[in-house]
């Protein structure tokens, strides 16, 4: 009995849900670590808004600091925005991460159903040869035994036989 068409089947639908999981888990990594590159660049900016405050104050520029302050204010309002959407975001990850691996294991689990057929149809054909032999071999006994001839002994007692 060869291993069915169902089966194979199932595998390559569960081959294809894993794959679409995995790029869905893919899309999201990247929209997250977007997220987080924009949270390190307003956090740059932030740091660049400071420095220039800090450039005003010995140099008594005052466009300068009013510059500053608003670049550390703007950055400070991206990162309030940015704070949330990373959490929904690693949150989605997480679950697709999930899913993605419950795939997996489902792919995996249908792959160790085709191979366990496939071993026991092997076992089942080296059965079915060793009786097809074990036959032969007894038709050819039973033959010679009528016709009242004498086989060869299929041991070593060669010798013994020689002898008689």
């Amino acid at each position: 009995m060869a291993v069915s068409r169902a089966l194979r089947r199932l595998l390559r639908i569960r081959d294809i849900e894993e794959e679409q999981c995995r790029l869905a888990l893919d899309l999201a990594v990247q929209d997250l670590t977007r997220l987080q590159n924009a949270l390190g660049e307003a956090a740059h900016r932030s740091s660049g808004g400071r420095r220039l405050v800090q450039a005003s104050a010995s140099s008594g520029e005052l466009a300068d600091r009013l510059a500053g302050l608003e670049e550390t204010r703007a950055a400070d309002c991206r990162t309030v925005a940015l704070m949330p959407r990373i959490s929904d975001a690693a949150q989605d990850v997480a679950i697709l991460r999930e899913d993605y691996l419950a795939k997996r294991i489902e792919r995996r689990q249908a792959e160790t159903l085709i191979e366990e057929a496939e071993a026991q149809e092997v076992v089942e054909s080296q059965r079915r040869n060793q009786q097809g032999l074990d036959d032969w071999y007894r038709n050819r006994r039973h033959r010679a035994q009528q016709e009242g001839e004498r086989l060869p002994a299929a041991s070593g007692d060669t010798a013994a036989d020689e002898q008689t």
